[in-house]
């Protein structure tokens, strides 16, 4: 249901044109994986650039960063249509359940919102406003700006790596199947690394001693996203559109924290 690469829901894409695995279809990979990849870094940009619109906007006319911190998250939330937070909730619900793997994707696949997902919701929203809050009170222009920007830039990153060849699909239809392999290893890394490289650049733009908090936030945030990923395949028996939310909300949660972490 959730996920970067399309914004369409796992449940929503099951069952409609089949299967599509390992960057198969009419292009050649390594094309389609460039054009992936900067699709991915683009994605992020805008829908950073919007969402930190927004807390700026309120920081600025109110003094308040608690309020625009959560106006940001917010707005990144509508402007996703929540896929992200649904997909993260789905996951918790699904390893919650202690369930064998493909009980578990039948937990995820329902419509309702369990106790873990809920209380898993709940935690990672208010990591990520507290981190955001104290990161726009330190700076709305500079530091915040490029904290929820690179944040959403870099978990794209995240995505791309996620759907690299080698990483399996849980089963064989619905996003999981149809985003799976879609990247040679090679790419999906040069993704990761460049969605790291872009927000350094950004952060050395508003001041050159903040880029190294920056690739050492991007760096922890993707290694954070990819053990995550990880333990998923195993418990699920590959990624499915659920992962990929999952794992895009927990590498943002874990670049603004770790970014609040080294500044401080």
């Amino acid at each position: 249901r959730a996920g970067g690469l399309p914004p369409t829901g796992s449940r929503a894409a099951g069952g409609r044109g089949g299967p599509r695995r390992g960057g198969g279809g009419g292009g050649a990979p390594g094309a389609t994986g460039g054009r992936a990849g900067a699709g991915a870094r683009g994605l992020g940009l805008v829908l950073g650039g919007v969402g930190w619109a927004f807390p700026f906007g309120v920081t600025q006319l109110s003094d308040a960063p608690l309020r625009g911190a959560v106006v940001g998250v917010g707005a990144l939330a509508v402007l996703t249509r929540g896929l992200h937070l649904d997909g993260l909730a789905d996951v918790a619900d699904g390893l919650g359940s202690g369930r064998p793997a493909e009980e578990a994707r039948d937990v995820m696949k329902r419509s309702d919102v369990g106790p873990f997902g809920g209380v898993t919701l709940g935690l990672v929203v208010l990591a990520q406003v507290a981190a955001l809050a104290a990161l726009l009170a330190a700076s709305p222009v500079g530091i915040g700006a490029v904290a929820l920007i690179g944040a959403a830039v870099v978990s794209r990153g995240a995505i791309g790596l996620t759907c690299r060849r080698g990483v399996p699909a849980a089963s064989p239809d619905g996003l999981g199947s149809q985003v799976a392999g879609v990247l040679s290893p090679a790419v999906a890394g040069a993704v990761a690394l460049a969605s790291i490289a872009a927000v350094s650049a950004a952060a050395s733009a508003v001041d050159p001693e903040l880029a190294p908090a920056y690739v050492i936030s991007g760096l922890i945030a993707i290694s954070v996203g990819e053990v995550w990923r990880r333990h998923c395949s195993r418990r699920f028996g590959g990624i499915t559109g659920d992962v990929l939310g999952s794992v895009e909300q927990l590498t943002f949660t874990a670049f603004v924290a770790t970014l609040l972490l080294v500044l401080a």
